[in-house]
């Protein structure tokens, strides 16, 4: 096995891993904290995967840890930044614009999120 298709793998396990913290920290916004929109609750649950996806970004995927943490924390912010407002925005029109369950619209955020992270993280925050 390559290690470009391990580095690949480890990817795939730590997104999900972090997609699960971002999608329970979304249903117990919605269902316990009761905040009326899924756009606000995904955005602050975003805040929450996103920690966990840079962790496991730095020390599980890329193994990247030469670079100072706080350096690599801007850039994956900037980068997770710009992803969780298309997420938000992707949850905003589809769930409290267009009345959808907000379970297919995170499903469809999240498509679009993998497709851009992996690259991003890849060519602009984890330098080889």
């Amino acid at each position: 096995m390559s290690a470009r298709f391990r580095e690949v793998l480890r990817y795939v396990v730590n997104g999900l891993a972090a997609t699960l913290v971002h999608y329970g920290a979304l249903s117990f916004n919605l269902a316990v904290l009761d905040i009326p929109s899924a756009g606000l609750a995904n955005f602050l649950a975003a805040i929450v995967g996103i920690t966990a996806s840079f962790l496991g970004s730095r020390y599980f995927v890329f193994r990247k840890t030469e670079e100072p943490i706080l350096r690599q924390m801007v850039k994956f912010g900037g980068l997770y930044g710009a992803i969780a407002l298309l997420h938000g925005l992707v949850l905003l029109v589809w769930t409290d614009f267009l009345g959808h369950d907000f379970r297919i619209g995170f499903v469809i955020a999240t498509a679009m999120q993998v497709s851009l992270s992996y690259a991003g993280n890849r060519f602009l925050v984890f330098v080889r």
